[in-house]
């Protein structure tokens, strides 16, 4: 049986170019008036055999077993643990699961790895998990990507979910991925929306795509779990229920899971300023209209006065100006506080992206036209540097009384 690839039938190709123009990776040239096709850039994508009118470009893949998908069944949420604590994306994402599982007949299970975590399958019950599958283990007690892909895939072989969630932080993106790859299954990454195709039993997952320019609904119609990684603070955690049961299975962790080649060592922080992005009900974030690093003490004298977080956008962090960790928009993070207060930030779609769910949103910007005024509750016209000084001042001065 071939392998999945792609050729060119030397006979048949008259060397028009068609191909060579339609390819998106420039994965195709001319040699001797024949198309030839580097495959280390080519992806299959099919665009150049669409092209071609004399049948020149023949696509072959491998026969693939069809999955029987009526043995998949239940929503399964990864639980994710920052410093020996849940992250709320995981309390978020049960919350979601509910609604999904309510639409599909199903259960909701949360899957939780680590070293003396069984105290806290209760917690995971009380906020939505109608089942907790736990793999208790020193081995588990720090995260590394390869085993704990390898224990969940395992257990994806074993129980058979529907559907798998993960939050789209760094350690759910280094997961899931290793996740779908073993398992040969569709992955969605960094969504926003998640609902149910209720005739088809289909998972539509949305994210931006495009830059943000447009919002993909994705579907993975052929193949279980599918799987999704969901940003953090668009889904809504549902209060805890101290009266809600639910099923504990405990897994033995089988030593061969464990890879093998590399060794936690050390978690080394890095040190944010004062409040974490994350959870902040007041965010003050600065731009390019801050003009140098050494502005950006004028966002975070603000945001200590106010108690706040500190964010950026793209464009600071990628100047160099301020850590990654404090990115908002599409590639950085998801925020929802009660506040947010955007100072020199234009408002490209890719950092409203991810501030737009806020309650409040300030604005402060000299250019009257920048697109941030069109989400903006409150816009300021002015200069950030004679701005935010008077907000400072008030503050305190209200703060003294």
């Amino acid at each position: 049986m071939k392998q999945k690839g792609i050729e060119v039938v030397r006979n048949k190709c008259v060397g028009c170019g068609l191909c060579v123009r339609a390819c998106p990776f420039s994965a195709i040239v001319l040699k001797d008036k024949v198309a030839v096709i580097d495959l280390d850039k080519c992806t299959l994508c099919g665009a150049c055999k669409g092209a071609c009118k004399f049948d020149a470009i023949v696509i072959y893949k491998p026969n693939v077993v069809k999955q029987d998908l009526f043995q998949y069944k239940d929503v399964w949420v990864f639980i994710e643990q920052e410093e020996d604590k849940i992250a709320s994306v995981s309390f978020e994402l049960l919350g979601k699961a509910r609604t999904l599982a309510k639409n599909l007949n199903a259960k909701v299970v949360a899957i939780f790895l680590g070293g003396n975590i069984k105290n806290k399958a209760k917690q995971l019950i009380s906020k939505g998990a109608d089942k907790v599958v736990i793999v208790d283990s020193k081995k588990l007690a720090h995260f590394t990507a390869e085993s704990y892909g390898n224990v969940i895939s395992h257990l994806i072989h074993k129980y058979k979910p529907e559907i798998f969630l993960a939050g789209a932080t760094t350690i759910g993106r280094s997961l899931v991925s290793r996740i779908a790859v073993k398992i040969k299954t569709g992955l969605t990454a960094d969504c926003t929306g998640l609902d149910i195709d209720k005739e088809r039993r289909l998972l539509v997952q949305t994210r931006p795509a495009f830059g943000g320019n447009i919002m993909a609904q994705i579907i993975t119609p052929s193949y279980r779990p599918q799987m999704a990684t969901v940003r953090h603070k668009v889904m809504k955690e549902l209060p805890a229920d101290p009266n809600r049961k639910g099923e504990i299975i405990e897994e033995s962790l089988d030593k061969n899971l464990v890879d093998t080649r590399s060794r936690f060592i050390d978690f080394i922080k890095e040190e944010i300023y004062k409040v974490n992005l994350s959870d902040a009900d007041i965010i003050v974030s600065g731009g390019r209209g801050l003009g140098a690093p050494e502005n950006f003490k004028l966002i975070k004298e603000l945001a200590e006065v106010l108690g706040a977080a500190v964010g950026a956008s793209r464009a600071a962090v990628d100047s160099g100006w301020i850590p990654y960790s404090h990115q908002v928009g599409q590639t950085g993070r998801t925020v929802a506080p009660k506040l947010y207060i955007a100072c020199g930030i234009s408002g490209q779609i890719q950092h409203l992206v991810g501030m737009q769910s806020s309650k409040i949103i300030v604005a402060i910007n000299k250019d009257p036209d920048a697109p941030i005024f069109k989400v903006a509750n409150y816009g300021v016209v002015g200069d950030l540097f004679k701005v935010v000084p008077l907000l400072i001042k008030k503050i305190k001065e209200s703060k003294g009384r």
